[in-house]
């Protein structure tokens, strides 16, 4: 069973980052059902103590082994932790309260497009006309759906503060994506325990900041600690691991193309499980936002790995 997941599963980077957007697709609704239940910085706290707990357990024998290699990656690390997990989950979980699980999906679509644009600044890659023209195809996709098909929205920018909320989250994760490149070369299982340990730090600050502001909302019945459960297990631990090992295999950039996932299964678990309606102003964001990210991916092909 091991050897098969290792040669037909482990190895597959489309298998991998397809059940990586399925597990944030789930997180959409998670996040959803938080609303009301479970404070957005509770949820935070807890899911990283989950993940930290679990990690400190099967990678007991080899965290201590791999400590050398993060010497001088104190600061990586908490960067890396506070962009991709804790500063990305707080924006999240607060942006769920304000904003709908299929909105929560397509926004999470920029994320190739800031990617490109990250790796070109940092990396200075150099970008085509082709390239810049989807990034801004996508981009007009977004605003489409923060203004909800409707100028006048923007206009009076009587704009959903949700949506901007995960606009600036998937701006951090983009920026944890690229960072990517520069991890230390240990198993992605201890890389994973590290971050998942700097980003339980990060997360008692802002425990403590909406403890003193709009009081915290503990899980009390079963369903509440049952989507504790999932997005300590689903998101933070397996889509990450996924995640992670498709980068290995196939880079950041074309790994991140596969976020265009989340939105289609955000939408399907949204109607199925949320009762929420999918509109017109919907179709028409993710179409511009899958057809810029369609002008990216064929550019990337046009110009090689």
């Amino acid at each position: 069973m091991t050897e098969f997941f290792r040669r037909y599963i482990y190895s597959n980077a489309p298998l991998l980052l397809s059940l990586s957007a399925l597990g944030w697709a789930g997180n959409t609704v998670a996040g959803r059902l938080a609303v009301g239940e479970i404070s957005p910085m509770v949820v935070v706290f807890l899911r990283w103590t989950i993940v930290a707990s679990l990690l400190a357990f099967t990678q007991r024998n080899n965290w201590k082994k791999a400590l050398p290699l993060l010497k001088g990656r104190l600061k990586w690390v908490f960067l890396m932790a506070g962009f991709g997990f804790t500063f990305f989950n707080a924006l999240f979980y607060t942006a769920a309260q304000y904003t709908t699980a299929i909105n929560l999906g397509i926004i999470q679509c920029t994320m190739p497009a800031y990617i490109i644009l990250g790796a070109a600044i940092i990396y200075r890659t150099h970008l085509t006309r082709l390239q810049l023209a989807g990034t801004a195809l996508t981009m007009i996709g977004v605003v489409t759906i923060i203004a909800k098909g409707d100028i006048q929205i923007l206009a009076q920018l009587a704009i959903n503060q949700g949506d901007w909320m995960m606009l600036l989250a998937c701006l951090f994760y983009s920026g944890y994506t690229i960072g990517l490149r520069a991890r230390p070369q240990m198993s992605n299982f201890t890389m994973m325990f590290f971050l998942a340990c700097a980003a339980w730090l990060l997360s008692l600050p802002l425990l403590l900041a909406e403890s003193l502001t709009s009081g915290l909302l503990w899980p009390d019945d079963v369903q509440s600690w049952l989507v504790i459960l999932y997005v300590a297990l689903a998101p933070s631990f397996l889509s990450q691991i996924f995640y992670m090992r498709g980068v290995d295999l196939i880079g950041p950039a074309r790994a991140g193309v596969f976020s265009n996932l989340v939105p289609i299964y955000s939408a399907a678990l949204g109607i199925l499980i949320l009762n929420e309606s999918l509109h017109i102003y919907h179709i028409i964001a993710c179409s511009l936002v899958f057809g810029g990210l369609a002008i990216i991916s064929k550019q990337k092909q046009l110009t090689g790995p």
